[in-house]
Order: structure tokens, then sequence, then C-alpha cells
């Protein structure tokens, strides 16, 4: 299937992004990165606008999913930078695996899209490997600590604002999705990331050039790693936009979500991280729910 390998190369870009970011670009500001991961993945993607219509030929609804997605976007972002920096990532990361059960609803109200029953059971049990292999509080010998990442929404603002996140990102994927029936996948994800790389270089570059010019120029102290990370993040936009375009978006963000399996996989290979003797049945647990999805 198209929209399967596709999505697979999506999230192997993704996970390879991020391990990219944590080998070589870890002491960056998160200023800085997203300067990297937004604004120069978005100048990477500006050759896939040659033969773009006159902005001005599109209809208003495009402009309005448009207006829709990008300050969703811009939030999400914030608000995700905001959640790890300041607050446990094991209360705050298993949220994110909520993300396609939150698409499932946006994607029926706003698109209409329904999916069958096996299809629903392969989304939960992805999202329940994506909750256990975060879920870092959660021991397997006190049954009573499983929950313990979800009842962290009623003490812990960063639960609380990781879970909007993945509200957020829901929303995105499917108002993403709508705009692209007025454009096609490939200049919609190059154009969509070049108005939310100008964006952000509003808000941060020129605050930053203002400020600490210093801190521009230490953005090209490695360039080929700053390169490599912005490459692959492209990589993962452009996959992300062709494969949404051939799949309900609730089963393209489900499999998205092996990008965690991979992350495992990097962590181990990596970085010498331990652990995987107990996530790796996580991880099966989530290819488990792909397989359920690729059946239905």
């Amino acid at each position: 299937m198209e929209w399967f390998a596709l999505t697979l190369l999506c999230a192997f870009s993704l996970a390879s992004a991020d391990a990219a970011t944590k080998a070589w670009l870890r002491n960056y500001s998160a200023a800085e990165l997203t300067l990297v991961r937004f604004t120069l993945s978005g100048l990477l993607l500006l050759p896939l606008l040659v033969g773009l219509p006159d902005p001005r030929t599109l209809p208003a609804a495009f402009w309005g999913w448009m207006g829709l997605s990008v300050p969703l976007e811009i939030a999400a972002m914030l608000l995700y930078m905001a959640a790890i920096r300041d607050h446990p990532l094991s209360l705050t990361l298993p949220y994110l695996a909520f993300t396609p059960a939150f698409v499932v609803l946006v994607a029926w109200l706003l698109l209409g899209e329904r999916i069958g029953a096996a299809g629903i059971g392969g989304i939960l049990l992805v999202v329940a490997g994506a909750w256990l292999l975060n879920s870092g509080a959660a021991r397997r010998s006190d049954w009573r600590s499983w929950l313990r990442p979800l009842t962290a929404i009623r003490w812990e603002p960063g639960a609380r604002m990781m879970l909007a996140v993945a509200v957020l990102y829901a929303g995105t994927a499917v108002t993403g999705k709508a705009a692209m029936a007025y454009l096609g996948p490939r200049q919609f994800g190059a154009f969509y990331f070049a108005v939310i790389g100008a964006l952000v270089a509003v808000l941060f570059a020129l605050p930053l050039a203002g400020r600490r010019s210093a801190s521009l120029r230490r953005l090209w102290r490695r360039p080929l790693a700053v390169l490599l990370v912005a490459a692959l993040n492209a990589v993962m936009v452009l996959t992300h936009f062709l494969a949404i375009q051939l799949v309900e978006v609730a089963y393209m963000i489900a499999v998205k979500r092996t990008s965690l399996v991979f992350g495992i996989l990097y962590g181990v290979l990596l970085f010498g991280e331990h652990g995987l003797r107990t996530r790796l049945p996580a991880g099966l647990l989530m290819l488990a729910g792909v397989a359920l999805i690729l059946l239905g």
C-alpha cells in the first residue's frame, strides 16, 4: 500500500530528525531548534512551489482552512515546548498518544470520514502501545501505578498542556487534509511550511537578531547537522501530506506514531539507553495495532 509505505517513511524521518537533534544539537535553545525544524525546513521545500497557482486564484475555502491550521500548528508547537521544558516527561509525553483517538472524532465532524471496527481497534492498540511506551511512571509490579499518568491531569499542568497539544495536532491533521482539496499534497506541504516558517522567523529570528545576534550565528557552527535535521524534517512534511491524501486521517496518524518504535531503536543503538526489554512489548502492541488497521 502506497500510503502505508509513505507513512512509515514519514515516521522514520521524524524519529531520525529527533535522534539527530539529540545527538548534535542538544545544546541549542528551543527558539533555535524551532528555526531549524520549521523555517529552514520550509526553505528546503521551496523548490516544490514551482508551478504554484497564483494564490489570489485559490478559493476562500482554502484560505479558511489555512487560517485554521497555521495558528493551531504554532500554538501546538509552543505548548509542546513549554510542556517538555517545564514539566516531567513521564507525565506529559503519554498524552500525545491520544492524538489518533481525537483525530477519529475531528475527521468525522469536519470531513465526514468514517472507519470500521477493525480500524478503531487498531487505533486503540496504537494509543495503548504509545501510552505504555512513554509511561515511565508506571511499574509492571504495581497495577495502581498504571493510571498515574491519567490521573496526573488533575494536578499536573504539563499533562493538561500536552493533552491540549494532542487535540491541536488532531485539528491540524484534519484541517490540513481539507486544504489539500484545493492544492496538491507536494505544493501544499511546501506552501504550508513556507507560511509557518515565515511566521516563526518573525516570532523568533527577528527577536534573536535584535537581542542576541550571536545566537543566530551559532546556528551555523554545525552546518551539516543543522542541514541534516532540517532535511529529515522536510522529508517528514512531504511524506505526511502525500500519505494523508490517500487514506483516512486517523489511520495515517496512528501509523505515524510508530515513530516512537524507531525512537526506541535509536535510543538503544546510538545513545546506549536501557530498557529495551520493557519497552519492546509496547512497541509490539503498536505494531499489532498497525497490522489490524491494514487488515481492516
